[in-house]
């Protein structure tokens, strides 16, 4: 059996980034990917998207049926590929607002204060643009592209309404509006496989192997001491001499904890699964950002450059919030709801929600690993949130109303103008809302008697194991998702390393 100092069990956003830093550090690692190598084209071409979604490289999840959808399913795309989600998302990089991280702190998670992942942040990203240089040189191309005309509409009507131009790039998100920073780099994704693994693959300390799904972890008094996987249906058991880091996400690693016997000790003994540690908070706090499609026909023809996610905007619906709990966001092409007419020259903002009180759950139908597991996340459970979602509606509806659009603003279709007052938009939000493909929580680190992970990422009751993914996030951050997993596994990297924190020097500039 080949030795391996530390197992990596997923090769998606967070666990290429970790496999690569414990690489670079010397470290024995064995990397293991449920999906394929990104041998796709259209993964690399960031305007084919949506041709990714429902594809080979997508686990294709769906959710329990919504009360608070209309009865609806909501469809959740998960990347099963190396680089994972970093693969098929919409490569939008934001580092959320400061105060994110400092709840989080405040929460008992010490040590991930803004001041403290700042230095994270920074250590990953290569911009290109001089004034965001990071001197040391991250790994990570973040590329901000100048604005297509209907994108510079979009800003224009957004100050018409009275939001300020801001670039979230230094200091983290605030309100206002402003352009997309993207994971690009010569036209090309830069998803974290091909920013941090794909150069090192040949490393005589890395080990990748594909097509791997792990069934359950090995754990010996106590402790993890390794992985039993499948490739092709053939069994086979790898050893961990010192740690297994857990970046299989806000689904796979909740669902290999639950198949390890580490969880709810009822939920576990219905299945017949043995309780290797009572674990109440596996699968629970499950969130998401959300989104409601507004479209527009176009006057104009959309250009090509305006097909991509190139602007968004950060709302306080309310002047009490210390940070925005909204993010819509324009797209280039018409994309509309379930059940509404697609225009054949269009575009799309959606209307989002960025801190939704409601709470999920991820539970197991059965120990077999190739079965979906149950996802509830109970969307609108809580009602302020439709109301939030409710207030981005009505406003993204008024910012496209300012005068800087009128050349591109013509018939709404989604949700319509036979829509207007409050209670009609209800019913549109219920039957419109899609997720935006954030969900985390469901391995939330703490303190607490609910959650999973300590702040060194490390799993309660059981030594040698930690999760580094989405799934450890308290709350969702503040905009997009994938920013904040590769700070995480980044610092993932230091605490399993046990090297000093990356110092900050200075919390607001890049």
């Amino acid at each position: 059996m080949t030795a391996h100092d530390i197992i990596v069990i997923g090769a998606g956003t967070a666990g290429s980034v970790l496999a690569r830093r414990l690489v670079d550090a010397g470290r024995r690692v064995l990397l293991l990917e449920a999906g394929g190598l990104d041998e796709e084209p259209a993964i690399h071409d960031p305007a084919r998207l949506l041709e990714l979604w429902g594809s080979g490289v997508d686990w294709g999840y769906w959710t329990e049926p919504q009360p608070g959808c209309a009865g609806r399913r909501i469809y959740w795309p998960r990347g099963r590929v190396v680089g994972g989600c970093s693969a098929i998302n919409g490569m939008i990089y934001t580092r959320g607002a400061s105060a994110d991280y400092d709840h989080w702190s405040y929460q008992g998670c010490y040590g991930w204060d803004w001041a403290s992942v700042l230095p994270y942040f920074r250590r990953a990203e290569r911009h290109d643009d001089a004034a965001q240089a990071n001197p040391l040189g991250g790994l990570l191309p973040v590329t901000r592209v100048g604005p297509s005309p209907l994108a510079t509409a979009f800003l224009v009507a957004a100050w018409e309404w009275g939001l300020p131009l801001v670039d979230d790039r230094g200091s983290g998100v605030r309100e206002g509006v402003g352009l997309t920073s993207r994971m690009i780099h010569d036209g090309r994704r830069a998803s974290t496989w091909v920013s941090y693994v794909a150069p090192v693959l040949d490393h005589p300390n890395l080990t990748v192997v594909t097509n791997a799904l792990v069934h359950r972890l090995t754990i010996t008094k106590g402790r993890t001491t390794g992985v039993v996987y499948s490739v092709n249906d053939h069994l086979h058991h790898a050893h961990a001499d010192q740690e297994v880091a857990l970046c299989a996400g806000v689904i796979g690693s909740p669902q290999l904890l639950l198949r390890s016997g580490i969880g709810p000790a009822d939920h576990l003994k219905d299945l017949d699964i043995a309780v290797r540690a009572d674990l109440p908070g596996v699968g629970e706090n499950m969130h998401d950002h959300l989104v409601a499609p507004l479209v527009w026909e176009s006057r104009e023809p959309i250009p090509e450059s305006a097909v991509g996610l190139e602007a968004h905007l950060y709302w306080r619906s309310h002047p009490s919030l210390l940070v925005p709990d909204t993010q819509p966001v324009l797209m280039g092409f018409p994309f509309p709801p379930p059940g509404w007419p697609r225009p054949e020259q269009g575009f799309t903002v959606m209307a989002g929600l960025d801190r939704p009180r409601s709470r999920g759950r991820l539970r197991l139908r059965s120990s077999d690993p190739d079965e979906p597991p149950v996802l509830d996340p109970r969307i609108y459970t809580e009602p302020h949130d439709l109301e939030v979602m409710v207030d981005s509606v009505l406003m993204v509806r008024d910012i496209v109303n300012q005068p800087a659009m009128d050349s591109w603003r013509g018939t709404e279709i989604a949700p319509g103008l036979n829509v207007a007052e409050r209670g009609r938009t209800r019913e549109f939000v219920r039957a419109a809302t899609l997720s935006y493909h954030h969900q985390v929580g469901t391995c939330r680190m703490g303190v607490d008697s609910l959650s999973v992970v300590d702040p060194e990422l490390r799993v309660h009751g059981v030594r040698g194991l930690r999760v580094a993914d989405a799934s450890v996030m308290p709350q969702a951050p503040t905009g997009n998702t994938t920013a904040p997993v590769v700070m995480i596994a980044e610092k993932a990297a230091d605490l399993m390393l046990e090297r000093t924190p990356v110092m900050s020097h200075g919390s607001g500039a890049a």
